[in-house]
């Protein structure tokens, strides 16, 4: 299903609202704001409908990202919102993404993060609040550099505890304090 201009700037808002409140507002990552704030971070909406639409798109960006001044696009957010919508065949292709790093030569260069509306890490419940610190409104790809990502880590010196202090702040919050964030993610 293709999407219109209109239906793009729709999926970028909702995403970058989600950005705001969610990752940016509960501060889920200490290294996102200075990216937005600068206006580095890149939505790309993919109208791919099958697998591998998306890994050519994917394989697109990772060339552009590689390609670009950090300065000017340090992150990329490919947001698909009509493919790889079931969690779990979305959570087998990120095998994909990461054999298309190593065919483009991109490991220790790039890596690709992920966020799903219906997001779970293992041996979680479906509806545990945990799983919210990777829920976006729509399936992402988010492409990192890992010079940026390591650059974060140095000047964060606690960066191993940011999984941790995430679930603390989202069981603290609770689902009701998400839903009052008023985020289209579910």
């Amino acid at each position: 299903m293709s999407t219109t201009a209109d239906d793009h700037a729709a999926i970028i808002a909702a995403t970058e609202e989600w950005l705001e409140k969610a990752v940016i507002g509960l501060n889920l990552c200490p290294f996102a704001k200075s990216v937005h704030v600068k206006k580095q971070v890149r939505y790309v909406v993919c109208d791919a409908d099958t697998p591998e639409a998306l890994l050519s798109m994917l394989m697109d960006e990772l060339q552009y990202l590689s390609d670009t001044d950090p300065e000017t696009v340090d992150t990329t957010l490919l947001i698909h919102p009509n493919v790889l919508t079931d969690f779990h065949d979305y959570n087998e292709f990120l095998d994909v993404a990461d054999a298309a790093l190593e065919d483009m030569d991109l490991v220790g260069e790039l890596q690709v993060a992920s966020f799903h509306p219906q997001y779970q890490f293992a041996d979680t419940a479906p509806d545990d609040i945990s799983n919210y610190t990777n829920r976006a409104p729509y399936p992402t790809l988010h492409l990192l550099r890992e010079a940026s990502v390591e650059r974060a880590v140095d000047a964060f010196p606690e960066a191993s505890d940011i999984f941790e202090k995430n679930i603390a702040t989202l069981e603290a919050l609770g689902r009701e304090g998400w839903d009052k964030l008023g985020l289209k993610v579910k």
